[in-house]
């Protein structure tokens, strides 16, 4: 099959694409490295072992987008592009509400024009808000608690509305818990812009020296340490998701929604502890009040990936740690800028 993949520079995009390429499949990537470098299309390259086609194309430019699938016909799309940072979208919601749910219009009405009815789509746990208890399965009520959130439930309501439209459609909505870890080459891996947002990228600038401290956000919830609980999944696993998914598609028709995650939770400390004995250090931590609306323990009920889609993760928390620091320490810059 040929693939478009929208977003395919970044963290989860990059790793999805190594996985395509290894399968056999024809890729093209559309990114405008907003949150992303060139150097990691090209690192994406080497590790898959064969050519891809890139074009630095944003989902806003319609007519980019025709010009893409005209000159390169595709048989499904995959899409990751959006802005991502939970903090940046509650200080400015219209930039990601008119970057993730206009960009994502405009890629599926070039995909109606081009015949192109496939669709993987990048979502995300937090359209769960908080949920009331855990494991959290599929048929969880869906609320945005965040302006990032709440963009990942409008697309889901877009594609469902869409195939409800016309029934022809294939698609697979997956909803990512916590994606973490590294390619386990240490040749790509996660590389925010600024301070990171996120707890593995954190740590890892911890460990590397470029932040003094890792925080922890409250000590005091009922968890077992009293940190908060998540569920850490290694990003080889969750792009391994992407191709069982698309393996799913071919013939059908539908539109499904998919928990990806192990099935169980971390919590702060243990994710520290790991990276410790990851690096063969202690990694410094200062504990600080709780964050407003994090949530005290969130995992998720993989069991319908595993059963459908005959998916489930492979890789602990340990190689988390190890994968994500094999590629912060060979890359601490994270990757050069072109």
């Amino acid at each position: 099959m040929r693939i478009l993949v929208t977003g395919g520079a970044g963290f989860i995009g990059s790793h999805t694409t190594v996985e395509l390429l290894k399968a056999g499949h024809d890729v093209v990537v559309v990114d405008n490295f907003s949150n992303s470098k060139p150097e990691a299309v090209r690192r994406t390259e080497e590790l898959g072992g064969r050519p891809l086609v890139f074009q630095k194309v944003d989902l806003l430019d319609r007519e980019g987008l025709d010009a893409v699938l005209q000159r390169h016909p595709v048989d499904a799309v995959i899409h990751f592009a959006a802005f991502k940072a939970v903090g940046e979208s509650v200080a400015n919601p219209l930039k990601y509400y008119h970057n993730n749910i206009t960009g994502t219009l405009a890629l599926c009405e070039a995909m109606i024009a081009h015949g192109v009815k496939t669709m993987v789509f990048s979502s995300s746990a937090t359209v769960y808000g908080d949920p009331s208890r855990v494991p959290v399965t599929e048929d969880f009520p869906l609320a945005g608690v965040n302006p990032y959130g709440q963009t990942k439930l409008v697309m889901e309501q877009v594609f469902r509305d869409l195939y409800r439209s016309d029934p022809s459609w294939n698609i697979t909505l997956l909803r990512y818990f916590n994606p973490v870890g590294a390619h386990p080459s240490g040749r790509i891996g996660e590389d925010p812009n600024g301070t990171p947002s996120n707890l593995f990228p954190y740590i890892t600038q911890v460990a590397v020296g470029k932040l003094p401290f890792v925080r922890v956000f409250g000590n005091d919830y009922p968890t077992p340490d009293g940190t908060g609980v998540r569920d850490y999944i290694h990003v080889v696993d969750l792009a391994l998701g992407h191709l069982k998914a698309l393996e799913k598609l071919t013939g059908s028709t539908g539109c499904r929604a998919y928990n990806l995650g192990t099935g169980h939770g971390s919590s702060v400390l243990e994710a520290i502890h790991a990276f410790e004995r990851a690096i063969g250090r202690p990694i410094p931590y200062q504990v600080l009040p709780r964050r407003p609306g994090d949530a005290a323990s969130c995992y998720c009920d993989p069991s319908l990936a595993a059963r459908e889609l005959g998916w489930k993760t492979e890789r602990d928390l340990d190689a988390m740690c190890r994968d994500a620091w094999r590629w912060q320490s060979q890359n601490p810059k994270g990757y050069p800028e072109d």
